[in-house]
């Protein structure tokens, strides 16, 4: 059997994730997490609890399902908490965000494969049964980027030079988001998402807010 965490923000995709795993009969969702806090007291509870209970095993879950967009601590900030730890749980990554914002991030930072949360359910358990045997997963256009950017150096893009709170600083001022708002949604102060903001202003060569919602359009890390 494999046990699987689910750590989200949204109890309806959740909820979603857990009726798409229901139906593969070697998959169980043993506990859920709204972010970065809660995800750490769960992982620490299972793991007392399955030491109680007499069992050995080097994780307290098999693969944890992690999304990228959470309050506080990002889902990036937690695969790297957990490798620097050395944790034993195999991280899935199951994110909104298309396969060329974060994937290759997501993978350099620990996780064993990257799932974009709108594509076939299926996929999502093949996925989890991958990444339970230690195997990476990754879809083909990952693969193709992979490729790309062993091959390609020189091309990178500008983002791709951004911080991951950075890359998501500008990400969420593309999709029409208040300081304010970013702020409150990442658990910061409005004055350290203004240095994030004036840090990829500077890295990127931009001036204000539009221009950055048009890079963001032309470069495909937002929709039109």
């Amino acid at each position: 059997m494999i046990d699987v965490i689910l750590c989200d923000d949204h109890a309806l995709i959740r909820r979603g994730i857990r009726d798409t795993l229901s139906d593969a009969s070697d998959i169980r969702v043993v506990g859920e997490a709204g972010d970065y806090g809660e995800l750490r007291v769960l992982m620490r509870n299972l793991a007392v609890a399955g030491a109680a209970a007499g069992e050995v095993r080097a994780a307290c879950c098999d693969v944890l399902l992690l999304d990228i967009n959470l309050p506080g601590r990002s889902g990036l900030d937690a695969l790297h908490a957990l490798k620097d730890e050395g944790s034993a749980v195999k991280v899935l990554v199951v994110s909104m965000y298309p396969e060329d914002q974060y994937a290759i991030r997501a993978l350099r930072a620990g996780a064993f494969g990257y799932v974009n949360k709108g594509g076939d359910p299926q996929l999502l358990v093949q996925a989890v049964r991958t990444v339970s045997q230690g195997r990476k997963y990754v879809t083909p256009e990952i693969a193709q980027m992979l490729v790309e950017s062993l091959t390609a150096p020189e091309s990178v893009s500008p983002h791709s030079k951004l911080s991951d709170r950075e890359l998501q600083t500008l990400v969420m001022i593309a999709s029409g988001k208040r300081l304010a708002d970013i702020a409150e949604d990442l658990t910061l102060s409005p004055k350290t998402v203004s240095v994030y903001r004036a840090r990829v202003l500077e890295k990127l060569g931009l001036a204000n807010n539009s221009e950055l919602t048009v890079y963001a359009i032309r470069n495909g890390l937002v929709g039109e």
